[in-house]
């Protein structure tokens, strides 16, 4: 690992080299209006990456990303789209090797379910492409027994210019990206883009942009040439270049829709621990990752998460009401409880990368019992839990890289004891819906108030390596799973005793998976 010192130095350079080197047609293209995904803006103030995030029930979080410091980052708001009257300011945060700065702007004392209009500094500065006023919606408060719909993807991320390409690089071979695209397929960004106006917020459940697969792109020569990773300073800007270009493409959407995230293994590591160059023989470990790509640094300075109001910790477990429903996010990558082994703070593939713990020994489980434990289900009768890594998968990737059985430990036995309704996970690039279901038992009463917690895995939401592999026979407690389409989870939230999930295709919004589960959920003889 080269010294801090060096790194800072690295990215200074980079910078001084990004500035000298700016393109006009780049700075033409902003002059009518239009920001280039991942370029440099010529005006470093220029407001990017807009994303929003519940900050309570009564709150809501603006964040967004520049490239230069803001002294006082300020979010003006109001009610009507003229008359922006109030304003709140917040901080400014960056680590060694970023591009950019980002800012966060928590904005308390809001309505509930209540529409508001929002701009930036630095909106619409000279030199900065143009964007209208902003708006968002607050979460709906708890006991709200209106329907609504939320979007769940895990594993998302970027594959060339449009997210998920229709090419894949041409030195990869059969282990080199997967399952491009078709010709007129939508990927999934643009498929909730297409629908952004069916669902309240966005969930999303760890593995975030996969930037990290810079070096595995270039030496499979997705980039188009011979570029062989060298040295810290390229990965530096194309891991950079391609995080922006993701939360760039994101902005249409995490601009006016919450955007609640969980950690996932590449929210920590540097490509699974590093690549091979099969081409050039050279292989790469830790040591030429950029600190955004360990202990989870990127995401813990790009992100705001409600753990203030929860009682949680950071982006990493946090809880939210939204009408019906409890949402709770764990982080299976670190602070499992002592004695179990968490998947990325103890190394494995991605020793060296220091990842966690952030809390003291069993602060998380804590957390989470006691969470639970406050629930009010007279208000909120569902709950959800939102984490990344599964225990009962369907596909051939039966590993303990992918299988995580400290989590089942960890968690199951509290989900089972408080009746959480429902779990989400991904890790596994596939679609798979399983039985209601406790330490490997099925509950003979499937989708008709069962007494085991409903578990979906979801990972297909798409990215560089493409899809993951099916089992031939299905385990006994898969209901449907499927590895042939790109995709994102619908969950409808119809009243007290009806929630549907369905699995969204993203090449053209087919559904392909659709359940309705059913909960009494009679909470004076539950436990």
């Amino acid at each position: 690992m080269l010294p801090l010192l060096l790194l800072a130095s690295s990215v200074v350079l980079v910078k001084a080299q990004l500035s000298a080197n700016e393109t006009s047609w780049s700075c033409l293209a902003e002059s009518k209006g239009v920001h280039v995904p991942g370029s440099v803006p010529c005006n470093p103030y220029e407001p990017l990456q807009q994303r929003l995030a519940y900050g309570g029930p009564n709150g809501m979080t603006v964040s967004w990303s520049t490239h230069a410091q803001l002294e006082t980052p300020q979010v003006w708001y109001g009610e009507s789209p003229s008359a922006l009257t109030n304003v709140a300011s917040g901080e400014t945060v960056t680590y060694p090797t970023s591009r950019v700065y980002d800012n966060h702007v928590k904005i308390s004392g809001l309505k509930p379910n209540t529409k508001y209009w929002y701009r930036t500094s630095y909106q619409n500065c000279p030199g900065c492409a143009y964007r209208p006023t902003d708006t968002f919606t607050t979460s709906r408060a708890a006991g709200d027994e209106t329907p609504f719909t939320v979007a769940v993807v895990v594993d998302l991320g970027l594959m060339g210019a449009d997210g998920l390409s229709t090419a894949v690089g041409p030195l990869g071979g059969s282990k080199g990206a997967a399952n491009p695209l078709g010709p007129n397929d939508l990927n999934t960004i643009q498929s909730l883009l297409e629908n952004k106006d069916t669902y309240e917020f966005i969930a999303h459940w760890g593995d975030i942009a996969y930037a990290d697969y810079f070096i595995k792109e270039s030496w499979q020569g997705y980039f188009g040439n011979d570029s062989t990773i060298v040295n810290m300073t390229s990965v530096v800007e194309g891991y950079n270049s391609l995080l922006e270009q993701y939360y760039d493409q994101m902005t249409p959407l995490t601009s006016s829709k919450a955007y609640m995230v969980g950690a996932g293994n590449h929210e920590a590591n540097c490509d699974n621990g590093g690549t091979t160059d099969s081409v050039n023989n050279i292989t790469y470990t830790t040591s030429i990752c950029t600190p955004g790509q360990t202990n989870f640094t990127g995401y813990i300075n790009h992100f705001r998460m409600p753990s203030d109001v929860s009682g949680g910790n950071g982006n990493f477990w946090y809880s939210f009401d939204h009408g019906l429903a409890h949402f709770i996010a764990l982080d299976t990558e670190t602070d499992l409880p002592e004695g179990l082994q968490s998947p990325d703070e103890y190394g494995g593939s991605d020793a060296g990368a220091d990842s966690g713990p952030f809390g003291y020994p069993d602060q998380q489980l804590d957390w989470f019992e006691k969470d639970l434990a406050s629930v009010d289900r007279t208000k909120t009768p569902w709950i959800v839990v939102g984490l990344h890594r599964p225990w009962y998968i369907a596909s051939t990737k039966n590993s303990s890289s992918n299988v995580c059985l400290a989590c089942q430990t960890a968690f199951e036995p509290l989900m089972v004891k408080y009746g959480v309704d429902l779990y989400m996970q991904g890790h596994i690039h596939a679609y798979e819906r399983n039985k209601p279901m406790a330490n490997y038992s099925v509950d003979p009463a499937g989708l008709n108030d069962p007494k085991y917690p409903w578990s979906i895995v979801n990972g297909a939401a798409g990215h560089y390596d493409g899809l993951d592999s099916i089992s031939k026979t299905l385990p006994y407690y898969v209901d449907v799973a499927f590895n042939t389409a790109y995709g994102w989870s619908r969950l409808t939230f119809h009243n007290r005793t009806h929630l549907t999930h369905e699995f969204v295709s993203s090449a053209n919004g087919t559904v392909l998976d659709s359940a309705t589960l059913y909960k009494e959920h009679n909470f004076g003889s539950w436990w």
